[in-house]
Parts: structure tokens; C-alpha cells; sequence
């Protein structure tokens, strides 16, 4: 039987290998999903560093309470219960990155805001290019859905 930390382990490990063949093939490649141990977080980091690719841990930093309060599906709420065993915050500790590329602090900030720091940083590190205008709109950054 595979315990939880074992599956999260796995996960993180399957996604870097995968962002890693997309970057090979030249695609920026983001991905979101939550990684609560240090340790994989750094395979990440060498699977593609040992490829010569780009890799940036970026922090999402929210609070618990604020990741609760947004939590649409109430997952956090179940998890509470003892509904979902090893729910990362909850009964699953989260090792906070000492040394992230970008830390990203979502409260008080809007979606958009939110976005702009990691396009920024990828600008500043030649991933993508500057936009020459203020005006200029990213069309695959436009939010559609969920407010929060």
C-alpha cells in the first residue's frame, strides 16, 4: 500500500520529468500543483538542471486560513473531517521553500497581479520577451472563471 507522502513524491517526480520534455522541446512550461517537501522540490530542480534547461521554484506564499477561505470545493473543510487523509497543511506538514526563485504573496493582490510577477521574472531571465508596450495585452493571461 503507498502512503500519501509516497504518491505526492511520485507526482512531483512524473511532472518535473514531463515539464523537463516540453522545455527539451523548447515550450515554457508552468506548472501548478503543490509540492510539500524540500526534497522533491530540488529533484525538480535537477532534472532539468542536469539537462541545462531553465528551472524557478516559485512560492505561492498564502496563509492557510486564506487558502481555506478560497477553497471552492471545500477540501480543506473534508480534510478537517478526516474525510481526505494527507491533505498538505492540514495532517501532511509543508516544507516552506528556504530559497525560491520568487516568492509570490497572493493576499492583498489580485489574480492579474499575481501573474505579472512570475511573467516579469521570466522576462528578466530571458524566458519570454519584454512587451514593448504598457498597453500590450498577454492573451493566454487573461483570467476566465473563479474570482478570488
Amino acid at each position: 500500500m503507498e502512503y500519501p507522502h509516497m504518491i505526492v513524491k511520485k507526482t512531483s517526480r512524473r511532472v518535473a520529468e514531463v515539464a523537463k520534455l516540453f522545455a527539451d522541446a523548447g515550450q515554457v512550461c508552468l506548472c501548478s500543483f503543490v509540492s510539500p517537501f524540500s526534497e522533491d522540490r530540488e529533484v525538480a530542480r535537477h532534472i532539468h538542471k542536469d539537462s541545462d534547461l531553465p528551472f524557478f521554484e516559485v512560492f505561492i506564499d498564502t496563509p492557510l486560513e486564506v487558502c481555506e477561505q478560497r477553497d471552492t470545493k471545500g477540501l480543506y473543510e473534508k480534510a478537517r473531517q478526516g474525510v481526505i487523509k494527507g491533505f498538505t497543511g492540514i495532517d501532511q506538514p509543508y516544507e516552506t521553500p528556504e530559497h525560491p526563485d520568487l516568492v509570490v504573496k497572493t493576499v492583498n493582490y489580485t489574480i492579474e497581479e499575481s501573474t505579472m510577477q512570475v511573467v516579469e521574472m521570466l522576462q528578466e531571465n530571458g524566458i519570454i520577451p519584454f512587451i514593448q508596450e504598457a498597453n500590450d495585452v498577454i492573451p493566454e493571461l487573461l483570467y476566465q472563471g473563479a474570482t478570488g
